[in-house]
Parts: C-alpha cells; structure tokens; sequence
C-alpha cells in the first residue's frame, strides 16, 4: 500500500479523471452467435456469454470452449487485453458482468457478448468494472424478468476512474495477492464444510437404517400432502412472508426472497420437500422443518407435509427419514432435470418402529445436528464474511477523488 500511496502522490495528487467505457474504448463491437452444437472438443477458442457468468473470473488466459472457425458466418474476435461483457442475463444486479482475456490466442465471442478494445490495464479494467459502484451503473434501468438485456450504447456510458497506467498496475497486483488468499482460504473453508457434511451423512444414515423386523408403511398413509403456487411476479425486496422455495431450504433459511402475498400458508411442523432439481443436484428431495415463529409462504415445485397422527409418527423422526431420501433420489438418472411427482412422493416406504424408539433416535440426532450445524452455519457465513472482505478492500482501492471535483 506504501507504493501505491507513493505513486498516486507523485502522479495524480490532484485526483483522478473519470471516464466513461466509450471514451476508452479504441473500438467495441458485439459477439456473433455460436450455438451449443457448434462447441468443439478442439478447433478455435471461443467465449459464449453463459460463461462469463459461471466459468470467468476477473481476467482469464484459456477458453473452454472451442468451435470450428469454418462453421460461423460472421466472426467476431478478441485478443489479449480485451474486455467481454455479457449482456443477456437472469439477474439485474448481476447483468453486463465483464472480464478480461489475458491469453495468447486469438479467439471468437459468440453471441450476446461486447468486445471492449482499449489502452490500459486489462485486468485494471476489469476490476474496475466488478465494483458495486460500477455493477449499479450496468443494473440502472434494468427490467427484472426472467431474461435481462444490456446493450453497447448501455455499457459505453459506464463511468469508471482511470488514474496513469503505474498506478493501474499496482493495484493490479495488490487485488490479485489479495485474491489469491482469499481463494486459499475459501477452498479450505469449503473443504472442511464438505468433510463435516460427509460425517453427518453417515451417522444419520447409520441411525436410521431398519430391517423388516419393524413395521413400514407408504408416507402417503401418514402425511397430508399439498403443492406450493408460483411467486416470482410477487417477490419484493423485503415483505411480509418469507418465500420458501427450494434455494431456502438446501440453504436451511440463509437465502431468502419475500412476497407480499401469502399465496399458500405454512404452519408449524411442516416438513417442507424440494420436488425439482437439476441433474445431480445437492436440492433434490431437501427438507425443512417449519418449527420458528417466522411468517412463510411455499412456492411452486415445493412439498408440503403434515403427520396425520402424531401418536403414530414423530414429525421430526419422519423429517430425519424424508431429507435426501434414497428412494427418491433413484429418480435423478444424471442427466435431465428430475420433477418428482407427488405420487412419487406419497408412495414411499417409512419405517414405523416404536414411537418411544423414534423419540431415542431424534434425540440423538438433534443433539448431533445442533453439533454439525454450528459448523455447517458458521463455514458459510465465514466463507461470505472473507468474500465482503476482499468486495471491500476492492471497493476501497478503486475509489479515488475525481479531478476538479
């Protein structure tokens, strides 16, 4: 930090110019559409604008994506030090998120992506361009719906502060370092996340594994079943129910959108179920106990079910037994996403031992979930705490007094 404190006083003591995307850019031009099937094991590289979103981080070197130069009409190429933006996304506070290519080949950008070209620091650029400052600036005006679009007179108006290329350079290197760690430390913290995950799996497994010596029976003769309805046209920043829906419960309630209309009710002791899933998803067959004081309302794809006779089953037994529950997980074949169904559902085996033995094993079982999840809840909130901190740090380095201001 001393040698940049040094070089911002010798070379922008007055402040530092802000300037908009299209004043920097030497030129920038939209990508040309390269389809699924025109992806190649081998041939040119290239970038399609979903893996900006989930495959790029702030600059990157290597494409894993190529498609046969021969097979696209109307190409359209980025080199080193170019800046990609993806303007077609799901998410307003995400949309046009950008980085820089920093490889050595010459590649081709498919469709729904904005090549920058420019003089400055690529990686300069783009961490620029991933701040909140600036990620405000691309989501203003936006539509939230379930595609989102940016456009390049949209993206040239970006305003970002641009101090002399030595200064560019140095924090370049302080953001990489500190990314660097903080990548250490949250592949670590995930490591032991999943290790933690991985013992609880066994010893509830171990605890709830029964033989045809006790009594079984469908779910559908023990619970009362009914489905969640859609709320995405009502979600509101902050309402008065709690949305449940399937991101809530693989999250146990850390992830939560709200709506001002309770269009199906939860009550205490429901076991909440997660019916949709992508192929080999972590959410698939998911449950949630409904057991606070908190307000909800179950949205589409979600289960909800009540223990008919409580004298038969414990709803917290039957809550054990249901979450990721094998004879419902049989029906993810890998490859498409599965949509249980409700008969798939009620028609379950449950094993019924004594309603004093289910009480024994939940007690066991709480007391080892209280355990793991001050574990598994604290892992998270680490994992996101070092995630602000860099966001932080990021937002700090890259505000600067502007010229004459």
């Amino acid at each position: 930090m001393a040698k940049l404190d040094q070089l911002i006083k010798e070379l922008c003591p007055d402040g530092v110019e802000y300037r908009t995307i299209g004043e920097i850019a030497v030129d920038i031009y939209r990508g040309s559409g390269i389809t699924r099937d025109q992806v190649t094991p081998e041939g040119i590289p290239c970038v399609r604008y979903g893996e900006i979103y989930t495959t790029y981080g702030i600059w990157f070197d290597k494409c894993v994506s190529h498609t046969s130069e021969e097979a696209i009409t109307n190409k359209k190429y980025f080199e080193f030090g170019d800046i990609l933006f993806a303007i077609t996304g799901e998410s307003v506070e995400e949309i046009a998120k950008s980085c820089a290519y920093v490889g050595e080949e010459k590649c081709l950008a498919g469709g729904d992506i904005v090549v920058l070209k420019h003089n400055q620091n690529p990686q300069y650029i783009s961490y620029a361009l991933s701040t909140t400052t600036a990620q405000q600036q691309k989501s203003k005006g936006k539509v939230k719906s379930k595609v989102v679009h940016s456009s390049v007179p949209a993206i040239k108006e970006i305003r970002i502060p641009l101090p002399p290329l030595p200064v560019q350079n140095e924090i370049v290197r302080i953001l990489d370092n500190f990314m660097d760690i903080t990548a250490e430390l949250i592949a670590e913290l995930t490591a032991e996340l999943t290790a933690r995950k991985k013992q609880y799996e066994y010893y509830r497994e171990l605890l709830l594994m029964f033989d045809s010596s006790i009594q079984w029976d469908e779910l559908g003769n023990i619970i009362d079943f009914r489905n969640g309805k859609g709320h995405e046209q009502a979600i509101v920043s902050k309402g008065k129910y709690i949305v449940v829906n399937s991101k809530f419960i693989s999250t146990n309630g850390i992830v939560k959108k709200y709506s001002d209309y309770q269009i199906s009710p939860l009550f205490a002791d429901d076991i909440l179920m997660v019916m949709s899933d992508l192929p080999n998803g972590k959410a698939l067959a998911k449950c949630y106990l409904v057991d606070s004081n908190d307000t909800y309302t179950l949205n589409q794809r979600i289960g909800a079910l009540k223990v008919k006779d409580n004298k038969l089953v414990s709803t917290r037994f039957l809550y054990y037994i249901l979450n990721r529950n094998k004879q419902l997980l049989k029906y993810d074949n890998g490859l498409d996403q599965t949509n249980l169904k409700k008969n798939d559902i009620l028609s379950i085996l449950i094993p019924l031992p004594t309603l004093s033995e289910q009480e024994r094993i939940v007690a066991i079982l709480d007391r080892f979930d209280a355990i793991c999840n001050d574990l598994i809840s604290g892992l998270p909130v680490e994992i996101e705490a070092r995630r602000k901190q860099y966001e932080y740090y990021r937002d700090k380095l890259l505000s600067f007094k502007e010229v004459g201001a």
